[in-house]
């Protein structure tokens, strides 16, 4: 084990960390001495590299690791497990960040259409949850794993059937693997951002009003109990406190962090 590696926390992956949330996690994971396995499409190379600089830039002491797939492909993501066990020797906290968003009528959503999100969402969570654990079991250490739900996983909002299908079902996926994984330390939880200043946010504002989803999400902000938008920081705080020792109690949640817009 070479001196990087042994002051390291741990080894952790985050998919769909060229941008937003997943990008925020990746750092604080890195701030907080965690070697870094990355990963979006390779259409995202650009970004990818340059969540990789700043990391370097401000923690030259951590080891990032860049790995290109799509987590719908269920190859792409037993490869990427692979990579980072060949490259750093385990895997302690998985993050399966990665998801895309669809907006139309439920009577104008096609087949293609929800396929396609519930690929991304629902099987490329299907696959991390299933491949990251299968590692931790085999080391025999625990492990920490995380989702990525949403509000739309707690409450229907109109021309997102698909995507509140997907993060409704990222919820039940979540309350499983942490039934099934428990007995091997293994914590398994999600995270429900509400309205958050990300890439995905801005694609709603610039799309013709998104066929009035936009509209809804202005009126969900002005509901949140501090009007204001959430940051891409909000939910890296979140996930910087679930992998710890001291989060070992909790597993099986979805936690909403939305400002105060839905209470369970």
């Amino acid at each position: 084990m070479t001196s990087t590696q042994s002051n390291s926390k741990g080894v952790a992956v985050v998919t769909g960390s060229a941008q937003g949330i997943g990008r925020s996690i990746a750092i604080r994971l890195a701030s907080d001495g965690y070697d870094l396995v990355i990963n979006d499409l390779e259409s995202n190379k650009e970004n990818l590299e340059e969540v990789k600089k700043d990391i370097a830039a401000d923690f030259p002491e951590r080891r990032v690791l860049t790995v290109f797939g799509n987590v719908s492909i269920e190859e792409d993501v037993k490869s990427l497990i692979e990579s980072t066990v060949k490259e750093f020797g385990r895997l302690n906290v998985f993050v399966a960040n990665a998801g895309i968003l669809r907006s139309k009528p439920l009577l104008e959503t096609t087949s293609d259409d929800f396929e396609s999100v519930l690929s991304v969402n629902v099987k490329g969570t299907f696959y991390s949850y299933k491949y990251a654990a299968q590692q931790m079991v085999v080391q025999g250490e625990g492990g920490r794993i995380i989702g990525a739900s949403s509000l739309a996983g707690k409450k229907g909002h109109a021309s997102l059937s698909a995507y509140c299908a997907s993060k409704f079902a990222i919820r039940g996926l979540t309350q499983t693997a942490a039934i099934e994984l428990g007995r091997n330390g293994i914590t398994v939880n999600a995270y429900a951002p509400g309205t958050i200043d990300t890439p995905m946010l801005v694609g709603l504002a610039g799309s013709a009003n998104y066929n009035g989803v936009y509209d809804e999400v202005i009126f969900l902000t002005m509901l949140s109990s501090v009007g204001d938008l959430g940051a891409p920081q909000d939910i890296s705080n979140l996930v910087s406190f679930l992998v710890t020792p001291e989060a070992r109690f909790i597993t099986g949640q979805t936690i909403t962090i939305d400002g105060g817009i839905f209470f369970d």
